[in-house]
Formats: structure tokens, C-alpha cells, sequence
């Protein structure tokens, strides 16, 4: 194949490539047979007329554009890699020449990744991070658990927040009734923010027995548009006054919400345990995303093509959706429970697409810079936890993803961890000053440039 490439921008360039005559015959036979079936020769049945006829009758000529339909996909991505470029949405392509008996010539308008010049992407500064657990960490989740394991008491005094009321209500607006606006024996613990703001804090104060006239406006952006924004009245009754009675932090407190342990001591230790483990894991990534951004600010990408852009948001949506529907929840129950539609869609995750692309290409970089490999190993593996995810045969999931694709996971989480790792913790009150002095350079450098421009 004669490949030709000539870059004629940061992110553009001509790529001229040939069909041979063998790829253009077999073209040409696959054209044929799949218009055959449909054909009308007089003399001749519907369907079965031969290849000499036909050419005799139409001309060879009439099956170059359903051929070249056929060979140019191959064709195009034979040419992309003989050529060592990284081609990026569709290509603009324009025959040259497509002369019976001989090789056709093809010209593609194509775009490209644009290039990456790396900076410095080990040995990162970030924030240091803090995974000590102390003992007020401890006591704030025995108080949680205290809270969840709460008894609820009746009581004769104010209802305060926190406590738990049972109430009717029924709402009006401008003195006509509405939908969903009444209830009967409804059980509200006050402080939730389950209700409209300011609803329950219209009811702290008040005790079993008490009649209030609740007055609340509902929010402009309310899911129901016909209530949004307008006043309400709720006539609510209290019949109950409920408060949490928190049970005795003690050894059978603990065999109660941990099977686990036996005394109160043990399940502290459990809980400084996991608190920890939650702390590290938190402060890992934390760095990981401190550090990869650090790589991705030092390094300078070219301007990156609209079709990049798209692709990603498009592998975005692709991949939340996919979530949603794993769950039950096609496309168009989504965009109706969240009042929303797709190109609302499409528009949040177009907000960071931009950041996230230079993030992977100078992972890509980072990746051919460090020679990293994934092993068949790793790529086995890859396959067993995808599959073990998203409840997959491992047999399918394999033919779902090509070598290249799972080579470029496995190497980019590589080059991931490998920014990490070599990340440097130190005080945020260092990194506050060194940003400080840079920022002082960079104005001092500013400063003598102007200085030069006014002596000229």
C-alpha cells in the first residue's frame, strides 16, 4: 500500500492512500452479489443474471460506488496505521482516481490528536494529607450509631427539632385544595428537610393537641410547575410528639449493632479500624487526583479537536446511561424523573470534556514515554473483574474489547500510579508559599518585558 501523510495544520493533514486491485476485485464481486438479487436483465430471472451479463448490460463502473462503500473502512484504517498517525472523528475522504484495472487512489482530510509536550510528572507536590484517627473521630460514630439505634418516647413537652411528630395536614392554595397536598397519621421528624423550608420549623414549639396554620411558599424550581413558587396554607394537627431516647453506650449496646464483637472496647477498635482504612483510601486519592493534575497543568497540549471533544462526551453519556438502564432506568425515564431531556444532558458532561481529553493524553504520553506494557496476565484479569462488574460472561466481555483497548486501560492506570506514587506530601502552608514566590517571578518577568516596551 503507498501511504502518503502531509500535516498541514497542529491537528490537520491529507492523507493519500491506495486501494490495490485485489481489495478493488473483491470489492467489486461483494457490490455485485448483494445487487444481483434485485437486478432485471430481460431474458434473464429476477436475480440471476451473471457478472459477465451484467457488466456487458450496466459497466463495471456502475458497482465502483457501492465497492468502494465496501473497501474503504479497511482501507482507511490500514492507511491511519502504516502512516503512525492517531486519527480522531470521520475522515473527509475524496476519490483521486478509480481507473478500471488499475489501483484507485483515495485523499482523506483528516484529524489528528494534537501534540503533547510533557513537564514534569514525577515527584509531584500535593497536599499532606492527614489519616491519624482520633478519638473524637470515634465517639462521633458511636453517636451515630446511638442515633440510629434510638428509641422513639412519647412526650407532654414543645416539640423540638429532632424529635418526631405525627400529624394530618391539608393544604390549600388561594383556598382551593391540590394534589398531594394532605395527609393523614404522617410521621415527620423535624430538622429532615424531608418537607417544604420552613415547613417543620413552623411546628418546633408546639405540643400534642395543637392546631397550626403552617404558611410556606414553594420553591421556583419545584418538580411540579404548577405549585412552584406559589403560597400555601396547611392546616396541620399534632397527635403526637415523639423524642429519640438514645440507648446506654455499653457492652450490650455494642453485641447489638456489631455481632462481631463482645465488649464496647472491641467495637471501638473496630471503628478506629475502619476509620482508618477509610482515611488512607480518601488520602489516596486525594493525591492521585492532586498529583495527575499537577502532571496535566505542567504539560502543554495543543488545541484539541471539536471531534475529541464530542467523542468523549459521547462515551460519557454512553456510560451513565448504560449505569441507568443496569438499573432499570431506560433513557427516557431518566430525562422525565429528573425533569430533564438530552442535550441538557450532553451539556453538563461537556462542561470538564475538554480537561478530562488533555488529562488522557498526557497519561497517552506519559505511557509512551515510560514504555509501559499491560502482560497477558493483566489483561486476563482485566477481563475477570469486568466481567465479575457488570455480571458478564468472561467469554463475551472478551469479544466485546480488542487487545488495544485493554492495553490502553491497564497502561494508562499504570502511568496513573505511577504519578502517584512518586507524589511528594508537604504542608499546604508550603505549597501556599511557593505559589506565592511563583506568582511574584511571573509578575516581576511581566514587569521587565513592559519596561522593554515603553524604552522602544
Amino acid at each position: 500500500m503507498s501511504v502518503k501523510w502531509n500535516k498541514t495544520g497542529k491537528t490537520t493533514g491529507e492523507l493519500t492512500f491506495d486501494i490495490s486491485q485485489n481489495e478493488v476485485k473483491l470489492g467489486l464481486d461483494q457490490a455485485f452479489r448483494r445487487v444481483k438479487k434485485n437486478l432485471r436483465v430481460p431474458g434473464f430471472r429476477k436475480g440471476h443474471v451473471s457478472r459477465v451479463i451484467f457488466d456487458q448490460y450496466y459497466g463495471e463502473e456502475a458497482l465502483y460506488e457501492n465497492a468502494l462503500n465496501l473497501v474503504l473502512p479497511n482501507a482507511y484504517s490500514a492507511a491511519v496505521k502504516e502512516a503512525g498517525i492517531k486519527a480522531v472523528g470521520q475522515p473527509q475522504v475524496q476519490p483521486v482516481s478509480m481507473d478500471k484495472g488499475k489501483d484507485w487512489t483515495m485523499k482523506a482530510i483528516v484529524t489528528v490528536q494534537p501534540e503533547v509536550k510533557l513537564g514534569k510528572y514525577k515527584g509531584i507536590e500535593v497536599p499532606k494529607q492527614n489519616t491519624r484517627v482520633y478519638a473524637k473521630d470515634v465517639d462521633a460514630e458511636l453517636d451515630k450509631r446511638r442515633k440510629q439505634n434510638a428509641e422513639l418516647v412519647l412526650k407532654k413537652g414543645e416539640a423540638k427539632k429532632g424529635d418526631t411528630v405525627t400529624i394530618d395536614y391539608k393544604g390549600t392554595i388561594n383556598g382551593k385544595n391540590f394534589d398531594g397536598g394532605s395527609a393523614k397519621d404522617y410521621s415527620l421528624e423535624l430538622g429532615s428537610g424531608s418537607f417544604i423550608p420552613g415547613f417543620e420549623d413552623q411546628l418546633i414549639g408546639h405540643k400534642a393537641g395543637d392546631d397550626v396554620d403552617v404558611v410556606v411558599t414553594f420553591p421556583k424550581n419545584y418538580g411540579a410547575k404548577d405549585l412552584a413558587g406559589k403560597e400555601a396554607h396547611f392546616a396541620t394537627k399534632l397527635h403526637e410528639v415523639k423524642s429519640k431516647q438514645l440507648p446506654k453506650l455499653d457492652d450490650e449496646f455494642a453485641k447489638d449493632v456489631d455481632d462481631s464483637v463482645d465488649t464496647l472496647d472491641q467495637l471501638k477498635d473496630k471503628i478506629k479500624k475502619n476509620l482508618k482504612d477509610q482515611k488512607e483510601n480518601n488520602a489516596k486519592e486525594a493525591i492521585q487526583q492532586d498529583s495527575i493534575e499537577g502532571a496535566v497543568k505542567n504539560a502543554t497540549v495543543d488545541k484539541i479537536p471539536d471531534a475529541m471533544i464530542q467523542e468523549d462526551v459521547d462515551t460519557q453519556m454512553n456510560q451513565y446511561l448504560g449505569n441507568m438502564q443496569r438499573q432499570g432506568i431506560d433513557p427516557q425515564t431518566y430525562y422525565k424523573l429528573t425533569n430533564s431531556n438530552e442535550q441538557q444532558l450532553r451539556a453538563q458532561f461537556g462542561k470538564d470534556a475538554a480537561e478530562r481529553v488533555k488529562t488522557n493524553l498526557v497519561l497517552e504520553a506519559i505511557v509512551k514515554k515510560e514504555g509501559l506494557k499491560a502482560t497477558k496476565d493483566e489483561m486476563n484479569k482485566e477481563i475477570k473483574d469486568l466481567a465479575k462488574e457488570y455480571n458478564m460472561k468472561e467469554k463475551v466481555v472478551r469479544n466485546t474489547l480488542t487487545d488495544d483497548m485493554l492495553t490502553h486501560d491497564i497502561t494508562v492506570r499504570k502511568a496513573m500510579d505511577l504519578i502517584t506514587d512518586s507524589a511528594k506530601q508537604v504542608a499546604k502552608s508550603k505549597l501556599k508559599d511557593d505559589k506565592k514566590d511563583d506568582k511574584k517571578k511571573s509578575t516581576k518577568k511581566s514587569g521587565k518585558k513592559d519596561s522593554k516596551k515603553s524604552k522602544k
